[in-house]
C-alpha cells in the first residue's frame, strides 16, 4: 500500500522538520520521489529503448553473449545497422562489450536492465496485447516476496 505523506512524523527524514514530504510511505519506510536528474536519465534510457530494433538487441543481449553478426541476423537487420544501434546502447551503459579475437561480443551485465527487459516481456503477450495480471493471491505473494528482499 502506498500512502502520500504530508508533514509526516515517521522519523529520519525531512518531514521531521514539518516540511511537506517529498516521498511516500511503503510498508513502513519512506521511499523518496525521483529527482529531476533521475527522471531525465530514465526518460533518455526509455527513449533509447523505444525502437523495436534496439529493444530486440537488448532483449537478446540480456539472455546471453552474442557477436554483432549473430545479433544482426536474429534481429533481421544488417551488421552495419546492428553495430550502430549497439554502439549507442554501449555508450549509454545499457549493454557492454568485450573483444574476443576479431569479434566484438555484446551482453547486458546490469541486473536492473535484465529485470526491466524480463518484466516488460512478461507483461506483454506474444500477440502484443497486455498480459493479464496474475490472480490476486499470486500478486499478494509476489508483493510479499518483493517486500522481504
Amino acid at each position: 500500500m502506498v500512502t502520500q505523506m504530508r508533514n509526516c512524523r515517521n522519523g529520519g527524514h525531512a518531514c521531521d522538520l514539518g516540511l511537506p514530504c517529498a516521498g511516500r510511505l511503503e510498508n513502513g519506510r519512506v521511499t523518496p520521489d525521483p529527482t529531476g536528474a533521475q527522471l531525465d536519465t530514465a526518460a533518455r534510457t526509455f527513449a533509447l529503448l523505444s525502437t523495436p530494433v534496439r529493444l530486440h538487441l537488448v532483449a537478446l543481449a540480456s539472455a546471453g553473449e552474442y557477436d554483432v553478426g549473430t545479433l544482426s541476423e536474429r534481429v533481421g537487420v544488417s551488421i552495419a545497422t546492428a553495430s550502430q544501434h549497439l554502439s549507442k546502447l554501449r555508450l549509454a551503459g545499457v549493454v557492454s562489450s568485450r573483444r574476443d579475437g576479431r569479434r566484438q561480443i555484446y551482453t547486458v551485465d546490469d541486473p536492473h536492465v535484465i529485470t526491466m527487459v524480463e518484466q516488460i516481456f512478461e507483461h506483454i503477450a506474444p500477440d502484443g496485447t497486455l498480459a493479464p495480471d496474475p490472480p490476486l493471491p499470486l500478486r499478494q505473494m509476489l508483493e510479499q516476496q518483493t517486500n522481504e528482499s
